[in-house]
């Protein structure tokens, strides 16, 4: 099945306990299509500025992505995000931010990608999110992911756009700070009340919850030992259960666990190197060969 993602493009300063990166790839459609391209063809759907990097452009060609829907904006200038991590396990924090081109209209989605049966909503502002599912014709899979930003300041807004997709996708924080409750399966649920069917949080180090009207499903996170930069975890865990999902011609419950476990296999790599150096090395066989070490992992008998 064919998956679009619309989200963020762009270039990254990041500093860690491991070392530094300097102008390397960033932003959240790029992690998501890095690590969905393993188990399905992706259409990119995002803007740039005249100053995006021809050597960016080849870069997400030459992994076989579709940049059918890349606009690139004359007289705009290009995302740049710079952070700091404190620790291994710690949040980033935002040290400068450039938001330029993302500040400005949101992208389009070209005719060729309207036919789309799968799309992910990286965490761009939620009036864009719904403004883009106005514009496809009949998926049967849209997932929203959002941020504390949209959360505080945009609330109706995200509310609309939650009744519109059947699956939403936030961080342990958010869907606190988003429903107020403290345990994470009332939160899920308090999720689903306001329109989607199901609801995926993402628990960092401590793996990653689904929740749907009738059923919990709780997986922890591959225990890698290599943690270098944790920028584009959580894209890469959603581009690898979109991925896996796109794949599969339904989306039961053991669709979902799967797709799960695809999704933290992905991010295990992406945690690996500094910006996209280890997703981007990754062939669909070490997915499959870090998979069976994770289901030995898990199993009880």
């Amino acid at each position: 099945m064919s998956l679009l993602v619309t989200g963020s493009i762009g270039i990254d300063d990041v500093v860690t306990p491991a070392g530094e990166a300097r102008g390397v790839f960033g932003g959240s459609a790029v992690y998501f299509s890095l690590a969905a391209r393993l188990f399905t063809p992706v259409r990119l759907v995002g803007v740039v500025g005249e100053d995006f990097p021809d050597d960016f452009r080849r870069y997400l060609q030459d992994h076989g992505i579709d940049l059918t829907g890349l606009e690139v904006r004359k007289g705009s200038r290009t995302f740049r995000w710079s952070g700091r991590y404190a620790g291994e396990n710690a949040d980033a924090e935002t040290t400068a931010i450039e938001l330029n081109v993302l500040a400005e209209a949101g992208p389009k989605i070209p005719p060729a990608f309207a036919d789309s049966q799968c799309v992910f909503l990286a965490a761009t502002h939620p009036g864009l999110q719904s403004d883009l599912i106005r514009q496809l014709r009949s998926p049967r899979l849209i997932v929203a992911d959002t941020r504390d930003l949209w959360i505080n300041t945009q609330k109706p807004a995200l509310l609309q756009t939650l009744a519109a997709v059947h699956g939403a996708i936030m961080n342990d924080f958010e869907a606190r700070l988003f429903t107020g409750e403290t345990n994470l399966v009332k939160a899920g649920r308090r999720i689903l009340q306001h329109g989607p069917k199901f609801a995926v949080i993402k628990k960092g180090e401590h793996g990653s919850m689904l929740v749907t009207r009738e059923d919990v499903v709780v997986l922890p996170a591959f225990p890698t030992t290599e943690v270098r930069d944790p920028t584009g975890a959580g894209d890469s865990f959603a581009g690898g259960m979109m991925g896996c999902l796109a794949a599969r011609p339904q989306a039961d419950l053991a669709a979902f666990k799967h797709a799960l476990a695809c999704g933290t296999i992905a991010a295990s790599f992406t945690i690996e190197d500094f910006s996209t150096r280890r997703i981007e090395a990754v062939a669909p066989a070490d997915i499959e060969a870090r998979l069976s070490l994770y289901r030995r992992m898990l199993a009880l008998d």
